[in-house]
């Protein structure tokens, strides 16, 4: 299966293993293309998971040492399996392709707020096709072209997967395009419709303007709410770039938008970055934050959220499939209907091979 990249790929970040930049791009030694072609879709077939971590050789059964920066390499292996049939309520979904995202990353240096039992199978989304379903299954069927929302099972040429957790897609949507949408776009989304509440006309500043979700929630301020938003940015269709490295913040802000601010910020970096563009919100502005690309938390006064009426408050996509997963299928939904009508196309930096 190839693995979707992202935007840059910086060699300096993981050396072991893994090419990465914070976000995105992965690159894993080994073999992943089957022996065999799959002779029906209930008889066994031998396919390939990537895994991570170090079994415990006194108990096989548990992983204790997890992968760093300097064991990456030795700590991902490629494994062959027996394909399994699908049992109720699942489905068991031919994997095409598989994004990687931050929270993948994170995942495999101990470092996501979710931390998987060892070893474990990364990859949070894929795009692929149906080959079995459960017998109470009827929300797809064999042959539907899906995206798959895995937890952290999607890097293998096969996936067993709960039917309330895969999405069908168009065909006008081709499956390589599909892959990158659930997480970037689906962040996107709820971020800038459900949080924010962004209405036509408002102005969005994002943060980190390179990264896979914001170049999608640029894409969904500009061409779906027509909200007024480096040169990869501007071709998705912000409006203005401001570098952060170049004095102010607010002050840059403020030549571009004039002194009352920007009404909405969508922040991926955190850390001083954060407290600029708090400074930078509009009256009743809103700022949402979405990631801490940046390495560092940030504190919030409350007088400064005072003075100007100003909202702050998170997103953590993912909850929202167990807290009100109605909402969260509805924007993923509407992420796929957006690629459909042209509005979005999922940007992919790099496509790699898992050999």
């Amino acid at each position: 299966i190839p693995i979707l990249g992202g935007t840059n790929c910086d060699e300096e970040v993981l050396t072991t293993g893994w090419i990465t930049d914070s976000l995105l791009t992965i690159q894993v030694p080994g073999i992943i293309t089957t022996t065999e072609e799959f002779p029906g879709k209930r008889e066994a077939r031998t396919v390939y998971v990537l895994e991570v971590g170090e079994k415990n050789e006194k108990s096989p059964e548990f992983a204790t040492k997890m992968p760093t920066k300097v064991n990456l390499r030795g700590s991902v292996s490629i494994y062959s399996s027996s394909s399994i049939p699908a049992p109720n309520p699942t489905v068991r979904a031919d994997v095409h392709f598989c994004g990687v995202n931050f929270a993948d990353i994170l995942a495999c240096c101990d470092q996501y707020q979710e931390r998987p039992q060892l070893p474990f199978t990364p990859g949070m989304e894929f795009s692929g096709t149906v080959l079995e379903t459960g017998t109470d299954v009827s929300t797809v069927e064999e042959g539907d072209g899906v995206i798959g929302l895995s937890g952290f099972n999607g890097v293998a040429e096969e996936c067993i997967i709960d039917h309330k957790a895969l999405w069908q897609i168009p065909e006008r949507v081709p499956l390589r395009e599909a892959a990158a949408l659930p997480v970037s776009y689906g962040t996107a989304t709820l971020a800038l419709e459900r949080r924010a509440r962004t209405q036509p006309g408002e102005t969005v500043l994002v943060t980190a303007a390179a990264g896979a979700t914001v170049l999608a929630v640029i894409e969904v301020a500009a061409n779906v709410l027509q909200a007024k938003p480096c040169k990869l940015a501007m071709q998705r269709g912000a409006q203005s770039i401001v570098s952060y490295g170049q004095g102010s913040l607010k002050e840059a802000v403020g030549k571009l938008v004039g002194s009352g601010g920007v009404n909405v910020v969508i922040d991926t970096v955190e850390g001083d970055i954060f407290l600029e563009a708090l400074h930078s919100l509009a009256w009743e502005g809103r700022i949402v934050v979405v990631g801490f690309a940046g390495g560092t938390i940030a504190s919030v006064l409350a007088n400064l959220l005072l003075l100007k009426n100003i909202s702050a408050m998170g997103l953590y996509w993912g909850r929202y499939q167990d807290q009100n997963f109605p909402l969260f299928s509805r924007g993923l939904s509407s992420a796929i209907q957006y690629c459909q009508e042209g509005c979005i196309q999922p940007y992919i930096g790099a496509v790699f091979k898992l050999e």
